[in-house]
């Protein structure tokens, strides 16, 4: 499980046994429903901060899932600042039900990390990329310049990117999280090969969505 769970898990569980052994000795109609929501509660904390260990492809220039969940968008755009001109932004949204660790698509240095406040517009839009609150990272790679962008959601309220600029990565490592459902863009060169289509369930650090030469 994420670290950042712990936080969550643990409260909600010392809830549940305290209460559990306060109905040794009272007989509250409280405890009961009190024990149960809060045992089930730090059990859904418990998956969704889970942080299950991927195998990473390797290969040269492979583009990684930065986030697990489907891919709602592969579209181009005109100009992008850090990649230098045109470039394909690939949107997976992430659910509830899915794992919400982040993971970096490619192998480079981290050259800009940006906090850009914003909206909570529905992770799945379109509009969501641009408007919403976000994290963006910059990371030089060999193969070329890419952007990775941690979006809030309309539930997600937190991001949580632990990667400093200048620091380096490799490909498939944990960048950080976001909570409670919300949307990962990866913008890459427009010479990028997409192989990813809309509507692909996709595993973060594990699933390929293209080849950058």
């Amino acid at each position: 499980m994420a670290r950042d769970g712990w936080s969550m898990v643990i409260p909600l569980g010392v809830v549940m046994v305290v209460c559990l052994v306060l109905m040794r000795w009272s007989e509250s109609p409280l405890l009961v429903p009190l024990a149960g929501v809060s045992g089930l509660g730090s059990v859904m904390m418990g998956l969704f901060f889970r942080d299950p260990e991927r195998t990473i492809p390797e290969g040269d220039g492979l583009i990684l899932s930065a986030a697990d969940g489907k891919v709602v968008a592969i579209q181009e755009l005109d100009d992008e600042p850090f990649v230098g001109g045109r470039a394909v932004q690939i949107s997976v949204f992430l659910s509830l039900l899915n794992v919400h660790v982040n993971r970096m698509p490619l192998p480079g240095i981290v050259r800009s990390r940006q906090y850009i406040k914003g909206r909570f517009l529905l992770a799945h839009k379109r509009t969501a990329s641009q408007q919403n609150e976000q994290i963006v990272l910059g990371v030089e790679s060999p193969y070329g310049r890419v952007v990775v962008k941690q979006i809030v959601g309309f539930l997600a309220r937190r991001i949580v990117c632990r990667v400093q600029e200048g620091q380096s990565v490799q490909a498939g490592e944990r960048i950080g999280l976001i909570r409670f459902g919300s949307r990962v863009d990866v913008i890459v060169p427009i010479h990028a090969t997409i192989t990813a289509r809309v509507g692909m369930t996709v595993r973060g650090g594990e699933t390929i969505l293209g080849v950058l030469r």
